[in-house]
């Protein structure tokens, strides 16, 4: 069916509304870094627009947002409040890979969506632990109870923390070969208590913090995808098929995450550089008589600024469009493109800072919160040695090939 101005798709409202809640996030995001306090109110604003459920499928009654829509959202909400970025991205993370796979039960997601409609209903993925080790089982424990399960542990970088509707944990059971899953776990459960650990250089209004759950009971509906570590050569024949189609969906989750994230740090220095602009129109030294926009050494600076940024956007919405239209090889370069994304928008930023120098680095300007939130936004990027040891990899083995 052709929409109209009149009538416009789901997707195309929740847009629309991009440019306000930006503005919004952006006359609070001060306050709410200087304090570090969540900021519910912007949280609010994201979800009366339609944006923090843009990814909710259309066969559940959402408007179906692609990838590709949401790199467009998180870079706006960037510019705005990159905390409130941040928390909304892994939000629709969940609701997109709830499209893809399916994995909430029918029951349980319908409740979450009913929540959704009332307000904000904040959904994370908590897996990190501390000390955890690449690989490792999860020291999280879920012990058979009756008709379900009690976890037990402590998750770290809980991003949300402190307002999380539902938070998907991964754990482990206590059984004599442990299986590992995720268990959904209501933020309100009894035996769970938020540990406000995270007081970090920037993404201060994140709440980012641990999450102890003592006993917490999860009915055995809401335990996922329960299955036993396999060790190295086993499974053969259709388990071998259905091990492989588990990772593809992994690397999809995987790319998906790569894109929103980079998205948020290339919304970040954008905002960076909006503000440059300004302090470069408007600024006049004592032994100039017009602003130091008109030096060419400025404007060739700001230039090298916008050549990083056009390079990161371009890079970022282009897989994400190939992403959405299944393309195997977009999904791979996703790693590659986080990296060489983030690098571009913290070069971006210390560039700008560079420039203006004192005034860049005052607390009465935003230009250090951009440059403190940017270099924390590394915390949801993959190990740079492995990124980078996987494309390497990658790399000699397609030069291997006849």
């Amino acid at each position: 069916m052709t929409t109209t101005a009149a009538d416009p798709s789901p997707v195309a409202a929740a847009l629309a509304g991009l440019p306000r809640v930006v503005d919004l996030l952006a006359a609070r995001a001060e306050e709410h870094d200087r304090d570090a306090t969540f900021p519910y109110q912007g949280i609010e604003a994201v979800h009366e627009a339609g944006l923090l459920t843009l990814t909710v499928a259309q066969r559940y009654g959402g408007p179906g947002g692609t990838l590709a829509d949401t790199v467009q959202v998180l870079s706006q909400l960037g510019r705005g409040d990159a905390s409130v970025a941040v928390v909304t991205a892994f939000t629709l993370l969940q609701h997109a890979e709830q499209a893809r796979r399916a994995l909430w039960p029918a029951a349980g997601y319908r409740r979450l969506l009913t929540e959704s409609r009332r307000g904000p209903a904040l959904v994370n993925t908590l897996r990190a632990e501390p000390g955890g080790r690449p690989g490792a089982l999860p020291e999280t424990m879920a012990r058979r109870d009756r008709d379900g399960w009690r976890l037990t542990g402590r998750k770290t970088f809980c991003t949300g923390a402190e307002a999380l509707a539902w938070m998907a944990v991964t754990a482990r059971t206590d059984e004599a070969e442990p299986r590992i899953g995720t268990f959904l776990v209501r933020g309100e459960s009894e035996g769970l208590e938020i540990d406000p650990t995270w007081d970090q250089l920037g993404l201060r209004a994140s709440a980012s913090h641990d999450v102890v759950l003592d006993a917490v009971r999860v009915p055995a509906e809401l335990a996922l995808g329960l299955t036993r570590p396999r060790g190295p050569g086993e499974g053969t024949g259709a388990e071998e098929r259905t091990a492989a189609g588990r990772a593809t969906e992994a690397e999809l989750a995987r790319a998906w995450h790569d894109l929103a994230l980079s998205a948020v740090a290339v919304g970040v220095a954008r905002a960076a550089q909006g503000w440059l602009v300004r302090f470069l129109s408007q600024r006049t030294p004592a032994n100039l008589t017009e602003p130091l926009g008109i030096l060419p050494r400025y404007r060739c600076a700001l230039g090298e600024i916008e050549a990083q940024l056009i390079g990161a956007e371009e890079l970022v919405e282009g897989l994400a469009a190939r992403v959405d239209r299944g393309e195997r090889e977009a999904v791979d370069r996703t790693g590659p493109a986080h990296l060489l994304a983030t690098r571009a928008a913290t070069a971006a930023v210390q560039q700008a800072v560079a420039l203006t120098g004192n005034p860049g680095l005052s607390r009465r300007h935003p230009l250090e919160r951009y440059l403190r939130d940017v270099l924390s936004s590394r915390v949801h990027l993959a190990p740079e040695e492995a990124v980078l040891e996987a494309a390497g990899r990658a790399a000699l083995e397609r030069g291997a090939r006849p």
